[in-house]
């Protein structure tokens, strides 16, 4: 029975995940908006955007291109849709190609444009070859070409950047011990795993590789390095400096024909050819090379074989998205500096040596690239395909000089002014800080207010970014948090800095200065309509200070200023929604104490929600129209309204972050309501309703202040109040629980850490600042552990939160050397004061002294200071009293985690000691230094049992890795959980505004939808369209990519493509990784995918091996038992019992139930239907006694709470029935052998069942537990619950366990195979959906 149902058992319980993960976990809440909503690609269809039809189909064909040196020619696969320099590219990156950077292609003789389609080139199809000719280099070429060179070779050291932390990018993937990579290992991954043990940090350690090859010992810039004038006008660029492994040093000239070595020495400068002993000289550097080093090639050869034994996934760099920095590091990644001259050449080897190339017009790239015309698919894949990879750039600059910014390294253009009111250009990026330094924001809260409101206006900026209107432009705008403080980077607007004439003001719509004086220029009105239209922004009127009326199309804070450039820009998107009124007259009214009153007014309601109330108001009005159209036909109207609510209830659900994502296409209103009427189309096509009378807006203005005059004016602007009012409640009355009532019924993916609640609220419109709500709501219910769990994650974010502002208020005033010092210390206020109640701050003296106008005021920080502000700041915050400790016991490591991602902490990875008892057993290098592969062989994660090979493999990686951490130097310092030096590094945190690609995302959606409709083929065909346009316009290595890749495995493991599903999976995990995180929520999903998938296809050890790094990672985000976890629990269980490890696969069910029972208590459906399975279990694990009293619990429960009737009840008493009707046959068949004195062990015990069972026919697995019953069943079960003796199965069973032993599974567990494959699923099912 066992095999039969193994598959089915984990196809039931991957399915829930699958189903709701179309809004939680396939496609995660930022890549859905549109993706989930099959049906907007229909409504971007309605304006012309050809929704459903791809791209037409490339003519693909292999292009052949001649070489000048060996091999002599090669072939690519090439599409006519291609652009030749995708070709270059190409060619520059194939490994027999690598040598050649600076070429043209020429095709029957005449040189090809590099910046044109391939089918813009005659006769290309018919004659498929070019011919590629090497051209003279110019001086920025051949910088170029050492650069990547040197790449190419390794002889590149590490970079040290501002932006990149250490280890960023890190992927463990490749990292965890496979069985199936080990010829024959029949190991189980799970052996001895202990689910319930703490978490390791070695989980998150990258395996140590060895070294690479090395293929020359130095390559540099020479010291005779740039030439002289008469030289370069002789066609010199270069002077290099080569060491090569035979330790030949060579100096090489670099001009316009190639690479040559010269006559130079340390103490000559002689630049020609050398001839003697022979003259070396080739066009490519790494030609030059092999030449001159007789080991070069081989070596080289072997760097190739080294590299190529990662996955390219994982050793490909990122160019596209900033790679993931890891909140721990081994320290011995910090030791690997290593020393190369090259490094600080590189900035001129890159730039030149004026830095002009690198200085970019951010604001006209920008600009010029959104007028690039769209009207055809190839138009808008060149268009987005641009975009994505400028806002990546930008970004990356943007970052690096926002930090530079913060550390104080860049002058300030108005150094007079006060810190937080001076401004700053670097690379051509104008930077402020997110403080109130000129008084804006002095009545709504000042620094706070204005600190919220830079965050507001990136989401203000993304969201137009992403509607796309014609003819509004946006700055480049980024905000970044570093070392407490926050600066705002955006691109240089032209005209924002021009002196204008008296009386011509600043701004040219909107506010000017406040809301005093209104500008109103009339060619706004057009773009700026469009904008509201799809915010639903009303058009209203506001007031200038001398009562003067004016008619604004968006709120008086969106200002609208006409560039220089001609072009219209829309600045200060911070407040597109109406504030949270409730919030602020309960919390922030003249009424409340000064020191009680919450900090700031700019308390704004998420544009989420206002969608999501849209959509309520639009479901009342369908009704009302149907119900008018159908007078007489009650019960069908109300249906109809129902399945309109629902299909719009849908897609307000999984709406994500971006209302915005269908909003280009929805201009009119209506749309959005032939979207509510897809799921109702089919069944009724007759009933159809005229929406175009429908319309939602909320003004954004109401409650700032503004003065209406006339009665008619004051009338509107109360109903505006009312209609606000309206939406505030139904935040607090309606979405809040809502929230609550589905974490709870399991309806939504349970978050695992404080990023996913986050983002759980944000999709569902709720503000962070009430977390403090639904925490209340949670302690209501005190008997729902899922709920406590809940209330639990919001008072750790809570914490965690206002620490941040803590350590960033401390950080704010401190010179960038003194962080790790105090951060250290509050880490130690915070976390550390169960192992030293009065921790001492440390610092340097001598760096202290240099620093005599700087307050410590960080050392005056106690563990009872601290945690009695962080109680004061919560309650003002959040408005919640926190009872108990603020950070529980054992959840340390989860709260350090959770501080670490918001300041962006890189911490030393050891197992930090958090109480006093933790002192003793401490081995402080064991850890920091543990391979991340051993995550899976049991170690110390693992306190109970450790294989003995585990054992050996510690103290082998104590030998390997003994310098890394000074155990030596522990003694000397206090015995405080954090010092100085565990602080490796701050990395900027930051927030962006690029937009997600419109085209790639339809196609994704009518692939859906064509699968929907039973259109396989071309389902099919727009999924891997949708693929290539993710990669093709966001790179490979992107966020967006290994969410497309995690959707679309799960959608070919439902059309039982199974190896195309693992595949897609494996990119997914390790895209995930090191964009998002080694072990961000969605990564260890993609893992838990990942290993469904193995299992399905047959590599069952394999699957095992991935469930027990995912719930490695598990344990560190948020414990052992997550309430998700059942799930993970149950499939590992499944697994285990079709490779027939029935004991391991028992053990998996029983952690699973107590889990289960733990939060859902013992009479939960959820907990019957894992008893039931449970029971199955225990029979293929030999133990009847517990079988059977696990199988009467589960039908006591379906009983009780389903009805006698119920096919889960009916099936529960069917199975009860055969265990009992098999039992009495087996424990016969004991007895008799037990009188005839028959001594039954190891394999004399596994024969005599075949004769019992001799005549049935069973599946195999079943057989194989018959097979083992009779010898097995005292052994098992005394072991496990029986009380018997373990080995002396005789004795025991005949005279105290025949009662308890006479309902045993044997043979007839065939006949009942035909009923549980089918019936189990429903328990099964139900089970996954309430737990996961």
């Amino acid at each position: 029975m066992a095999d039969r149902s193994t598959d089915a058992d984990v196809d039931a319980q991957s399915k829930p995940p699958s189903d709701t993960s179309s809004n939680e976990h396939a496609t995660p809440p930022e890549a859905n908006g549109t993706l989930t909503n099959g049906t907007s690609t229909e409504e971007k269809q309605q304006d012309g955007e050809n929704g459903e039809q791809p791209p037409q189909t490339d003519n693909v064909f292999q292009l052949t291109i001649e070489l000048p040196h060996a091999p002599g020619q090669t072939q690519i696969m090439v599409s006519t849709q291609e652009q030749v320099q995708d070709i270059r590219q190409s060619i520059i990156d194939t490994p027999h190609t690598f040598q050649y950077s600076c070429f043209h292609l020429e095709h029957k003789g005449k040189r090809v444009n590099d910046f044109i389609e391939l089918s813009e080139v005659p006769d290309i199809v018919q004659e498929p070859t070019c011919k590629l000719v090497e051209d003279p280099y110019t001086e920025a070429q051949a910088r170029v070409h050492v650069v990547r060179v040197r790449e190419l070779i390794g002889a590149a050291g590490d970079r040290t950047d501002l932006v990149m932390g250490i280890d960023a990018g890190l992927s463990l993937c490749d990292s965890i011990d496979l069985p199936s990579s080990k010829s024959g290992d029949e190991s189980n991954p799970v052996a001895n795993y202990d689910v319930n043990a703490p978490g390791s940090v070695s989980t998150l350690l990258a395996k140590s590789r060895e070294a690479a090859p090395k293929t020359v010992k130095n390559i540099s810039l020479s010291a005779w390095n740039p030439p002289p004038p008469h030289l370069r006008m002789r066609g010199h660029l270069l002077y290099l400096q080569v060491t090569t492994n035979e330790g030949e040093q060579y100096y090489i000239t670099s001009a316009v024909t190639g690479f040559y070595v010269n006559k130079s020495t340390n103490n000559k400068f002689d630049p020609t050819p050398r001839s003697s002993p022979k003259a070396f000289s080739a066009h490519s550097l790494i030609s030059l090379l092999e030449q001159v080093s007789p080991s070069f090639d081989s070596s080289f050869r072997k760097l190739q074989e080294h590299n190529g034994q990662r996955d390219p996934l994982a050793a490909y760099q990122l160019s596209n998205s900033i790679p993931s920095a890891p909140w721990l590091v081994s320290a011995s990644s910090t030791h690997q500096h290593q020393a190369d001259l090259t490094r600080t050449q590189e900035a001129y080897l890159l730039a030149g040596a004026e830095n002009a190339e690198t200085l970019r017009d951010w604001n006209e790239e920008f600009q010029s690239t959104r007028e690039l015309p769209k009207e055809t698919v190839q138009d808008r894949v060149f268009r987005e395909r641009l975009t994505s990879k400028l806002f990546a750039e930008y970004n990356e600059a943007a970052v690096r000089g926002a930090a530079l910014v913060a550390r104080g390294e860049v002058q300030p253009l108005n150094p007079t002014e006060a810190r937080d009111a001076q401004i700053f250009v670097y690379n051509n990026v104008f930077y402020s800080f997110g403080a109130d330094g000129v008084g804006t924001f002095a009545t709504d809260g000042g620094d706070e207010a204005a600190r919220i409101a830079t965050g507001k206006d990136v989401q203000g900026v993304k969201a137009v970014n992403q509607l796309d209107i014609n003819g509004l432009f946006t700055p480049g705008t980024v905000v970044v948090d570093y070392l407490g403080k926050r600066v705002v980077g955006q691109s240089i607007v032209p005209g924002i800095f021009k002196q204008r004439d008296p009386g011509e003001h600043q701004i040219d719509y909107g506010g000017v200065e406040g809301r005093d004086i209104i500008a109103s220029m009339e060619s706004f009105v057009q773009p700026f309509s469009e904008l509201s239209k799809a915010m639903r922004v009303k058009r209203h009127a506001v007031w200038d200070k001398e009562g003067k009326k004016h008619e604004l199309e968006a709120s008086v804070e969106t200002k609208g200023l006409l560039g220089t450039d001609g072009r219209k820009y829309v600045l200060d998107l911070y407040r597109v929604t109406p504030l949270d009124i409730h919030w602020l007259e309960k919390y922030c009214g003249k009424e409340q104490e000064e020191g009680k009153r919450y900090p700031h007014r700019m308390t704004v309601l998420r544009p989420e929600l206002v969608d999501s109330y849209r959509i309520v108001k639009l479901r009342e009005y369908i009704a009302k129209e149907v119900e008018r159209k159908r007078a007489g036909q009650g019960q069908e109207g109300e249906k109809g309204e129902l399945t309109n609510g629902e299909a719009k209830d849908e897609q307000k659900q999984t709406n994500g972050e971006a209302k915005s994502d269908g909003e280009d296409a929805d201009k009119n209103g209506e749309t959005a309501v032939e979207k509510a009427d897809q799921g109702t189309k089919e069944q009724r096509p007759q009933e159809t309703v005229d929406v175009s009378g429908f319309s939602f807006t909320l003004n954004p203005d109401v409650f700032s202040g503004q003065k209406p005059q006339s009665d008619e004016e004051k009338a509107e602007y109360e109903a505006d109040e009312a209609a606000v009012r309206t939406v505030c409640t139904y935040l607090t009355s309606e979405v809040i629980p809502r929230l609550v009532r589905e974490m709870q019924e399991g309806e939504a993916g349970f978050p695992m850490d404080g990023q996913s609640l986050v983002r759980e609220m944000h999709k569902r419109g709720i503000n962070v600042r009430y977390l403090g709500e639904i925490s209340r709501l949670c302690s209501e219910q005190k008997d729902d552990k899922r709920v406590q769990a809940l209330g639990q994650l919001c008072r750790q974010e809570m914490v965690s939160r206002v620490f941040k502002h803590f350590a960033n208020a401390q950080l704010k005033e401190l010179p960038a050397c003194f962080a790790q010092y105090c951060i250290s210390h509050l880490l130690n206020c915070l976390l550390g004061a169960g192992l030293n109640g009065n921790p001492q701050y440390e610092v340097d003296d001598e760096l202290k002294a240099m620093y005599p106008d700087t307050e410590f005021s960080f050392g005056k920080v106690t563990p009872q200071s601290l945690a009695a502000e962080v109680r004061r700041q919560v309650e003002l915050r959040y408005r919640i009293q926190l009872e108990g400790d603020l950070v529980p016991a054992g959840r340390e490591l989860q709260m350090l985690r959770e501080v670490c991602m918001k300041l962006g902490l890189q911490l030393e990875a050891k197992e930090y000691r958090f109480t006093k008892e933790q002192l003793a057993p401490q081995q402080p290098n064991g850890l920091a230094t543990k391979a991340s592969s051993d995550s899976l062989t049991v170690p110390q994660t693992n306190g109970a049992h450790p294989p003995s090979e585990g054992g050996k493999k510690k103290k082998k990686n104590k030998a390997d890795h003994s310098p890394n951490r000074a155990a030596s130097a522990s003694p000397t310092l206090p015995p405080t959980t954090f010092h100085p030096d565990n602080i490796l590094n701050i990395v900027p945190v930051f927030k962006d505004a690029a937009p997600r690609s419109v085209l790639a995302e339809e196609a994704l959606d009518a692939g859906r939808m064509s699968l929907q409709q039973d259109q396989k083929e071309l389902g099919q065909e727009l999924l891997l369209e949708s693929l290539s346009l993710h990669e093709q316009i966001y790179g490979i290595l992107h966020p967006e990519v290994a969410r497309v890749y995690y959707a679309l495995s799960t959608i070919y493991y439902s059309l039982e493509e199974k190896n195309a599903a693992v595949e897609l999976a494996k990119k997914a995990v390790i895209v995930s990784e090191r964009t998002l995180g080694i072990d961000n929520a969605e990564t260890i999903l993609a893992y838990l995918n990942l290993s469904l998938f193995e299992h399905a296809t047959g590599n069952t050890r394999d699957a095992l091996a991935y469930v027990r790094h995912a719930l490695e990672l598990w344990k560190l985000v948020y414990d052992a038992r997550h309430p998700d976890s059942i799930t993970t629990l149950n499939n590992a269980a499944v697994m285990l019992q079709s490779l027939k490890l029935f004991h391991e696969s028992r053990l998996w069910f029983e952690v699973s139930l107590s889990i289960c029972e733990d939060l859902s208590g013992k009479h939960a459906i959820a907990t019957a239907t894992l008893l039931f399975q449970l029971a199955q279990a225990l029979a293929l694990d030999q133990d009847s006694k517990q079988a059977v009293a696990k199988m009467r619990e589960s039908y006591s429960v379906f009983k009780a709470e389903l009805g006698a009737e119920n096919p889960n009840t009916k099936e529960a008493e069917n199975w009860l029935e055969t265990l009992t009707h098999s039992a009495v046959s087996q424990a016969r068949q004991a007895n008799a052998l037990q009188n005839r004195r028959l001594l039954f062990s190891g394999r004399g015990g596994s024969r005599m069942p075949r004769v019992a069972m001799g005549g049935r026919p069973a599946p195999p697995v079943a057989g194989t537990a018959g097979n083992e019953v009779v010898g097995g069943v005292g052994q098992v079960g005394g072991g496990v619950g029986g009380g018997v003796g373990g080995e002396r199965t005789g004795q025991g069973i005949d005279q105290r366990n025949l009662d308890e032993l006479l309902r045993y599974i044997n043979g007839e567990a065939g006949q009942a195979s035909s009923t549980p494959k089918k019936k189990t699923a429903n328990p099964k099912r139900r089970q996954a959906r309430v737990g996961a």
